[in-house]
């Protein structure tokens, strides 16, 4: 058998080639993460057999990806390796060392081990899934970010506006409002009638006329600057927050869509949606990379740190957060609507809380519990049953 090890990284990616004996065939080199370096690495292996090629990586971020499926479409036998297996390889070396060239031999030499696990179809649609996770967060981010200015603009312009709203300036009414008359002194000129109409059509029905007469009121008396560039920006961050809703609304689909075709036992958890499922299987990956639930507690980031000093110790404890975080607020955001629908995570939520946890720290350990739950039952194949 032939080793591979490729340590990833974001612009230059190492190779090494090793035989089973763990004589190096071919010594650690760059290559480019584009074409040029894919076809540099198919260079530099093409004399050995395709059938006897192992090539190994450690899964870390996303740098990896394209080089993944390029070589898993060229049907090389791939394996993601745990960060901690060759971590704790590293360890075990007399000198701590960690360089580029080094981590290529010490990946081939846990290959060597033969603990590992070949890329399938599977995990393909799995990398492809956590693509989609990620464009998910990051227009979910960028949706918040101009849900922030819009409410900066308001607040110089029409200040009263917000409370007419109930402090809630992120809903149709106030959108549709805003969209064509965001400047208190135009709306102050508005026919009633006309005002009442375009209240009551954007809220079906739940603002009607006596709204309309307040808003003019608080119109009529607001203290907002007089700044049409103001107008403006409301104008594009609610087109902007449009956009963003609708694109969120896109890749969605495509993530409710591609976990159907899984059909994983993970959707048989009550309460857990097919985001949040979608971010656990596609961050983690292959459960078989961890050897025990804890491990993946610790990769998300819940585990709970423990202060202690001399006699000192801390009589409560708070997540490491040192972990994945898209992983880490997914686990946590199960373990809330869990707890909601299931009676044996209502139960362990409410004893932790009745031990003076406060409502994050006892969502915390219900989060550490679902991890168990949720190992089981991808390990095992079986469906939620408790």
């Amino acid at each position: 058998m032939i080793y591979v090890g490729i340590d990833i990284a974001k612009n230059i990616h190492y190779a090494a080639v090793s035989n089973s004996n763990g004589e190096v065939l071919v010594d650690p080199f760059p290559f480019g993460n584009n074409i040029e370096g894919f076809t540099i690495l198919l260079n530099s292996i093409s004399s050995f057999s395709k059938d006897d090629l192992i090539i190994g990586l450690e899964a870390t971020a996303h740098y990896g990806e394209s080089l993944i499926q390029f070589l898993f479409n060229l049907d090389f036998k791939i394996t993601l390796l745990n960060p901690l297996q060759t971590a704790s390889m590293r360890k075990s070396k007399i000198r701590l060392t960690k360089t580029d060239k080094i981590d290529t031999l010490i990946i081939i030499k846990v290959l060597s081990l033969g603990e590992f696990k070949l890329i399938t179809h599977r995990d393909i649609s799995l990398i492809m899934l956590k693509s989609l996770c990620r464009s998910r967060r990051n227009l979910i981010t960028l949706r918040t970010r101009s849900k922030i200015q819009l409410v900066s603009y308001v607040d110089q312009l029409f200040p009263e506006l917000a409370s007419f709203f109930k402090d809630n300036l992120h809903i149709n009414t106030s959108y549709k409002l805003l969209s064509v008359h965001p400047n208190p002194k135009e709306i102050t000129k508005l026919h009633l009638t006309y005002l009442a109409n375009l209240l009551s059509k954007a809220s079906r029905g739940k603002y009607n006329k006596s709204h309309a007469r307040s808003l003019k009121d608080l119109a009529s008396k607001s203290i907002g600057i007089e700044n049409p560039i103001l107008s403006s920006q409301i104008h594009m961050a609610i087109e902007q927050i449009r956009l963003y809703k609708s694109q969120i609304s896109t890749v969605e689909e495509s993530i409710k869509s591609m976990m159907l075709s899984l059909d994983s036992k993970i959707m048989t958890i009550p309460g857990i949606s097919f985001n949040s499922a979608a971010v656990i299987l596609s961050v983690i990956g292959d459960f078989t990379r961890f050897t025990h639930p804890k491990q993946i507690v610790a990769f998300a980031g819940i585990d709970p740190v423990v202060s202690q000093s001399g006699k000192f110790n801390a009589l409560f404890t708070r997540m490491s957060k040192r972990g994945n975080s898209m992983l880490r607020y997914s686990l946590i955001l199960s373990a809330f609507n869990i707890s909601l629908h299931n009676k044996t995570f209502k139960d362990y939520y409410d004893k932790k809380r009745a031990e003076g946890k406060s409502h994050y720290q006892a969502l915390g350990h219900v989060a550490n519990k679902l991890v168990r739950v949720i190992y089981t039952i991808i390990t095992r194949d079986i469906s939620f049953n408790i």
